[in-house]
């Protein structure tokens, strides 16, 4: 564009001026007049002061040409790699991961707040719940199931899908391997299957018909247990067996081992339900025959049963009071699941009410027998017999009327409370605080009993709140509570050599739900890719005189979903610019990232170490999904123990000589400003960066800058970013208009345009530099790549627009200004080539490829604005001539006219310009 040059413009810009005011710029046809202007004779009486003039003016030239290459080197991409580097940068991606990653962690519960001075054990109210997951897997021994417990298993336990092809895969091959995540219930589906198959069988009469076996002892040591009938127990019983495959050095059982079992079984006509958690140590026991999987309750039918059962608990069972109700009168979700097993329960208790009627009727009737023995006179005494007799008929059918109308009082509360239960149920509060998709049995208990507790008055509200609040914590207590003791247990003594790495095998679980609090969101391969990395650090810091082994082909990623309560899903993957479909996996709750999080930092301080390790390999990787999602949690890691989280992450990071680490120690410090307790530290770690730090650090404070909340006000912001940019000859200034331009999508983005205008008029060109710098970057960036917002705002459905146009269509009160500071980076000598070539690119983008339209909504805002003057008409005649002329990109006559009737009202067109542009 340089040879197509219009007239020259001053050295230095000058603030804006009023329209009236504005210097006349490229003449009409420009090339044509240079050419004239070469063919013209040389002035008479040309001398040696015509020669030092023209070297003066060549000089004047070349200088001019050295300031905008200048300029133009300081337009470029801040967060590229290299200094030549010519691709762009994918910031629209990095700014959807960090927004997604935000999402991710934003879930709005205080899990600062919630009491883990003792997680064993929730109290809340009146509701006092032991939760220790350390404790409770140490209870369950060899011993009789007693049947207490199995009669509540008959009553309550809700039947998974599938559950009669369970049942009748058990009485077939009277051995049944169930595989499901630890927590679903598959312990109670077994029980429940164990009792029911052996209430009918040899040992139906035994109280101690169903059994836990030891599970030191495995498969093979209840093979022969069954074999030689130790202990004593009788024929028919069932054995649930939860082995413990997951201890380094133990080996799982194999076909063999298996059917020797089921044959012991069948001996002596009993059963066996081996209960095994989905991965890769029990994948091939539920590949094989005996093998199934569990699945879990359904969950609103699960909440319904025990909330019912709370609510008859603490309310009354209306059924006993009157005997006029059925449980399945009421609409709640799961009563028939319940009252099958309650009405015969209720049955039995009706029978004995009338055998003790009968024996008190006895007992009156005797006693009027011996009243007619006696020696009063026999007509009185049938009298009072009879007036007895008639007063307890009168009181009986009081009492019996009374009954009824308590029975009737007594359901109809029952069903009120009820109702109520259900619309609290289904309170979006509520459905936030506990933030799980899915509740497991347990958790259903404690849901239950809280919202049965608040409904009866025991339970305040902000208590109901807090309880449900502490539902994903409590999961990921148990997640990691004791999850390496098992290192510490001698290998089995059976003589086989271990063949399955121990620490790797351990850590993995731990590792992948971990990586997926950090990554949810991403692609499954990035998750399941960043979980491997992590195994291993964990299992380095674990054992650090040893190698770990990796298993190469021993992945199941259905196991890890299961296994870490994730779910997958189709969604868009950002790939070198672009969009494609990929399988994303999220946590099924938006509880869990945050929890897990919680959970590590607070309580595990041996792993802190790994998982910084990790973190920053992390913030090396190319992806922003990755990058971003993990700074994000940085930053939320850091806000729980800001010390650690600043010396070991940010500051190390800050002061990297790459820009992804610096980026990623940025965004973590802003992720800890968004908490109202961090924000002055940061802002004051921030302050003294910009200030006295290398220029690594000023460079990072510049990024955590332009998110706008390390500082205290925009003015506080903007003084910042301009002690940055202009110190060193302008060392920073790319990085600092960078974030400058990110500042004008925030509210007081009018502010920003004020600041900028002033820096035009400033007397140091360093200042006028950063303001030029900023206006053309404002016209070359797009607003996906500096916004923070989710589409469906103004900006955010304009993603792919520059942002100039974008806020010249969104916010029509700034167009004026907009449109002042655009005309004087066109106007001045440094930023001419730069801002003519961004106008080129503002005006091709009115229109896609495919003739549909784009930006020509804030191009009919921005270009009557700029276009005022004559002389500006001129100017973009020119250009519009100029793009209608490039050989490799021709505009059509078609959309120059069109551009041109947007920029010029039909009054102010000329003829000649008529004849070229409509």
């Amino acid at each position: 564009m340089a040879d197509e040059a219009v007239a020259e413009h001053p050295a230095e810009p000058a603030a804006p001026k009023a329209k009236d005011a504005r210097s006349p710029e490229a003449p009409r046809g420009g090339a044509r007049g240079d050419d004239n202007a070469k063919d013209a004779p040389d002035a008479p009486g040309s001398s040696d002061a015509s020669d030092a003039a023209d070297a003066e003016a060549a000089e004047r030239e070349k200088e001019r040409e050295r300031a905008a290459d200048r300029f133009k080197d300081r337009t470029r991409d801040p967060l590229a790699e290299e200094q030549g580097e010519e691709e762009p940068t994918d910031a629209a991606a990095a700014t959807r991961a960090r927004r997604s990653g935000q999402k991710l962690l934003a879930s709005g519960r205080d899990l600062i707040g919630f009491d883990r001075s003792d997680v064993g054990r929730l109290h809340i109210g009146d509701i006092n719940i032991g939760l220790d997951a350390r404790r409770s897997g140490l209870s369950m021994r060899d011993g009789p199931v007693p049947e207490e417990e199995l009669l509540r298993i008959r009553r309550t336990h809700i039947e998974p899908e599938g559950y009669v092809r369970l049942r009748r895969a058990l009485e077939a091959r009277r051995l049944l391997v169930l595989g499901g995540a630890p927590g679903t219930g598959r312990a109670s589906t077994a029980l429940a299957l164990l009792e029911e198959v052996t209430r009918g069988g040899e040992g139906g009469q035994n109280s101690e018909r169903v059994r836990r076996a030891d599970p030191e002892e495995g498969v093979r040591g209840l093979a022969t247990q069954v074999v030689k009938r130790e202990g004593g127990h009788p024929r028919g019983t069932g054995y649930l067996l939860e082995p413990a495959l997951d201890r380094p050095g133990t080996l799982p059982p194999d076909g063999m081992d298996l059917d020797q079992l089921a044959s012991a079984l069948a001996q002596q006509s009993a059963y066996a339900v081996v209960v095994v958690s989905v991965g890769s140590a029990a994948n091939p026991l539920l590949a094989g025959r005996y093998g199934a999987i569990c699945p879990p309750a359904p969950t609103r039918e699960l909440v319904a049963v025990r909330l019912r059962q709370r609510l008859e608990e603490e309310h009354g069972d209306p059924v006993r009071v009157g005997g006029s109700a059925r449980y399945g009168d009421g609409d709640g979700d799961g009563g028939s699941g319940l009252g099958g097993h309650a009405d015969r329960d209720r049955d039995t208790d009706r029978d004995r009410d009338r055998h003790s009627d009968r024996g008190r009727d006895g007992g009156r009737d005797r006693d009027a027998d011996r009243g007619q023995d006696s020696d009063r006179d026999e007509s009185r005494t049938r009298d009072a017999d009879r007036d007895r007799h008639g007063d307890r008929s009168q009181d009986g059918d009081r009492r019996e009327g009374r009954t009824r109308h308590t029975a009737r009082d007594s359901a109809g509360s029952l069903s009120r409370l009820l109702e109520r239960a259900a619309e609290l149920r289904e309170d979006p509060e509520v459905t936030e605080a506990v933030g799980l998709d899915d509740l497991r049995p347990a958790e259903a208990e404690l849901f239950a009993s809280l919202l049965a507790g608040h409904l009866l008055g025991s339970v305040s509200r902000e208590e109901l709140l807090s309880g449900c609040r502490g539902l994903a914590a409590v999961q990921a207590y148990e997640w990691f509570a004791g999850v390496d003791r098992a290192l510490a247990a001698p290998p089995p003594g059976d003589g086989r050599a271990p063949v399955r790495s121990g620490t790797a095998a351990l850590f993995h679980p731990v590792a992948f739900r971990i990586a997926l609090a950090v990554l949810g969101g991403a692609s499954h391969s990035a998750v399941s890719a960043a979980a491997h990395l992590l195994t291993w650090e964990l299992s380095v810091q674990s054992d650090p005189d040893s190698t770990p082994a990796r298993p190469l082909f021993c992945d199941d990623p259905e196991s890890d979903l299961a296994l870490s309560r994730a779910r997958p899903d189709n969604g868009p993957v950002d790939v070198a610019g672009a969009e494609v479909t990929g399988r994303l996996i999220f946590y099924r709750g938006t509880a869990l990232p945050a929890a897990v999080l919680a959970e590590l930092w607070d309580r595990h301080f041996p792993v802190r170490a790994p998982v910084v390790r990790w973190l920053r390999l992390l913030a090396d990787d190319p992806r922003p999904q990755v990058s971003m999602r993990a700074a994000v949690a940085a930053g939320e890691l850091s806000v729980r123990d800001f010390e650690h989280g600043y010396a070991e992450l940010v500051r190390p990071l800050a002061d990297a000589p790459t820009p992804r680490r610096r980026v990623f120690a940025a965004t973590a410090l802003d992720q800890a400003a968004g908490h109202a307790s961090h924000r002055r530290a940061v802002r004051k770690v921030v302050e003294d960066w910009s200030r006295h730090g290398t220029p690594a650090l000023r460079w990072t404070a510049a990024m955590a800058l332009g998110y706008g909340r390390s500082a205290d006000s925009m003015d506080d912001t903007l003084d910042a970013l301009a002690r940055i940019g202009v110190r060193d000859d302008g060392e920073q200034l790319a990085v600092a208009s960078l974030n400058v331009v990110r500042l004008l999508t925030l509210p007081e983005c009018a502010t920003v345009l004020r600041r900028l205008a002033d820096w035009t008029g400033h007397h140091g060109e360093e200042y006028q530099d950063l303001a030029l710098v900023s206006i053309v970057r404002l016209a070359l960036t797009d607003v996906d790549e500096v916004l923070d917002d989710e589409p469906g705002t103004p900006l955010g459905d304009r993603g792919d627009w520059p942002l100039l146009l974008a806020l010249a269509a969104t916010r029509p009160e700034l167009t004026g200004k907009l449109a002042d500071l655009f005309w004087t980076a066109l106007n001045t000598a440094r930023s001419r080539d730069v801002a003519f070539d961004a106008l080129e690119t503002l005006l091709r983008s009115a229109s896609r490829k495919d003739g549909s339209e784009w930006t020509r909504e804030g191009l009919a805002a921005l270009l009557p604005a700029l276009t005022a003057e004559e002389h500006d008409r001129r100017r973009l005649d020119w250009l519009l001539r100029r793009m209608m002329r490039d050989q490799d990109r021709p505009l059509t006559e078609e959309r120059a006219r069109a551009l041109w009737r947007l920029a010029v009202p039909a009054r102010q067109r000329r003829s000649e310009e008529e004849e070229s542009h409509g």
